[in-house]
């Protein structure tokens, strides 16, 4: 199969395409032909080498922890799933190595839900990590009915997902930051815009009045924008950041690294069904071109989600 590798750490150019062994299917596991792969900061971290203390890595590696694509063959103890099957999955193993940028990828059947029919394979590609990482977050501060609530980077890849869950979930009022450039964009998906940077406490004070602070802060940033979170927030246990661990618990909130969940991934796909949950495609790329797609997703500033296409 062809598949996008690196056998040494670095910038974009490290990708390459090569041509590298079948995946072996277990008897838990289901062999996927890969139709779309969604590209997550994760993915350019990993290429640098920045998670070689959290997970073993080997070479040559294939990235990537989202696919979308069409089951071809199942080990002996999958009922779930059969040959023909469209699934989706947030595939990311034990090791980093078998990645799904790639023609084909084997999964264990946990990580795995079937693909939502209303869209296709590219948007279907940029659900899993993201919007798990955004529902996953939301539950993990506790959001409840009528609640308000704030997003970081709310036009990004986990953010334009997060704002569109929050009012799934009960919220009553939900705010992101972003640039002025993305107030329609978040507007259309039933947030409202205010401007990152310096002065955004009170910012946000004007816009919701009263003690000027939210029920529910989901940090996606870090940096200044999760040093801001904890004078946003009413209950600094309700405030949560997928990037800084240390300094959002030290801050009296919490952490979250997204996790396999095929019941969740499930759901998501369900509400994509029911058209309350959107997945928004700035560009997809070929597979052969997983390289530029890191060097635009490295830049910033991503209105919804890069995917790599492996038609």
């Amino acid at each position: 199969m062809q598949a996008i590798a690196l056998t040494e750490f670095g910038g974009p150019e490290v990708l390459s395409l090569q041509e590298l062994p079948d995946p072996l299917v277990g008897p838990d596991q289901v062999l996927i032909e890969v139709r779309a792969a969604g590209v997550n900061p994760v993915d350019w971290k990993i290429r640098e080498g920045y998670l070689r203390g959290a997970f073993p890595h080997h070479t040559p590696l294939v990235p990537g922890w989202d696919v979308a694509g069409v089951v071809r063959a199942t080990g002996p103890a999958v009922t779930e799933f059969a040959e023909g099957d469209e699934v989706i999955g947030y595939v990311r193993k034990d090791h980093v190595r078998d990645g799904t940028y790639a023609q084909l990828v084997s999964a264990a059947d946990r990580y795995l839900a079937r693909k939502p029919t209303t869209v296709g394979f590219a948007e279907a590609g940029g659900l899993p990590l993201a919007g798990l990482t955004a529902l996953q977050a939301l539950r993990a501060a506790g959001l409840d009915q009528g609640d308000t609530v704030l997003v970081h980077a709310a036009a990004g890849g986990v953010g334009h997902l997060a704002v569109q869950l929050a009012t799934v979930l009960g919220a009553a009022r939900v705010i992101g930051t972003a640039s002025d450039g993305n107030r329609d964009f978040l507007d259309s998906l039933g947030a409202e815009q205010v401007r990152y940077g310096d002065g955004l406490p009170e910012r946000v004070a004007e816009l919701v009045g009263g003690d000027g602070r939210v029920d529910v802060v989901v940090d996606l940033v870090g940096g200044q924008a999760l040093e801001q979170s904890v004078e946003l927030v009413r209950d600094a246990s309700r405030h949560v950041s997928i990037v800084d661990p240390e300094r959002v618990l030290a801050q009296g909130g919490r952490y979250v690294f997204v996790r396999p969940d095929s019941n969740q991934l499930g759901w998501l796909g369900e509400l994509i069904d029911q058209g309350r949950l959107r997945v928004v495609v700035q560009r997809t790329f070929p597979l052969a071109q997983a390289a530029e797609a890191h060097r635009l997703a490295q830049e910033g500033h991503v209105r919804g989600k890069l995917v790599l296409t492996t038609d």
